[in-house]
């Protein structure tokens, strides 16, 4: 079964963006092309047991396994050595990323306190979106009870759009909840 919002996309979204930005072929419409969440662990690199519980927690969020990522050179500052775990990251294609990003707009985000929209300012200038968010609690897989502690990951939402204007057209038409 085809993904919510992939349906949405492929009988709404494309055909108004085609009408809108006048594209004369329908693979010219922008189309959101992987998400990327990443999880910076710094000091914890150490601990073994806090880069599997982040890797579960991950897995929890996005569905499927992450990553780890390694150090590519050793920096004494930091006391970080070359190839030492430093992050965890997962990179979300096809019908996962449509289920995450479902669940990104629709559950997570509101669940936020004080919520108000998020910064429309955060294009790369390709088209591609990236956030911060402080806390995992906010999705409703993770269990307050089983964190050993709050920590916050990046999501970029990775799209084939040439310009921001078209990212970000794509990404309203979604229903992601900008500032105004």
């Amino acid at each position: 079964m085809a993904e919510r919002l992939k349906m949405v996309f492929q009988e709404k979204i494309a055909p108004k963006l085609m009408e809108t930005n006048s594209y004369k072929n329908k693979h010219q419409v922008p189309v959101i092309e992987k998400i990327v969440i990443n999880r910076g662990l710094g000091d914890a690199s150490q601990n073994t047991k806090i880069l599997e519980s982040s890797l579960n927690e991950l897995s929890l969020i996005a569905g499927q396994r992450g990553v780890l990522t390694r150090s590519k050179k050793a920096i004494a500052a930091f006391k970080l050595r070359e190839k030492t775990p430093v992050g965890v990251l997962v990179t979300l294609r096809g019908d996962r990323m449509y289920a995450f990003l479902d669940r990104l707009i629709n559950l997570a985000l509101p669940r936020i306190r004080d919520f108000q929209g998020i910064n429309p300012k955060s294009f790369d200038g390709l088209g591609n979106y990236s956030l911060g968010l402080e806390e995992q609690l906010m999705f409703p897989e993770i269990d307050y009870d089983k964190i050993d502690q709050i920590r916050g990951m990046d999501i970029s939402i990775i799209t084939t759009a040439t310009k921001d204007s078209e990212g970000f057209q794509i990404l309203k038409e979604f229903g992601m909840p900008f500032k105004e």
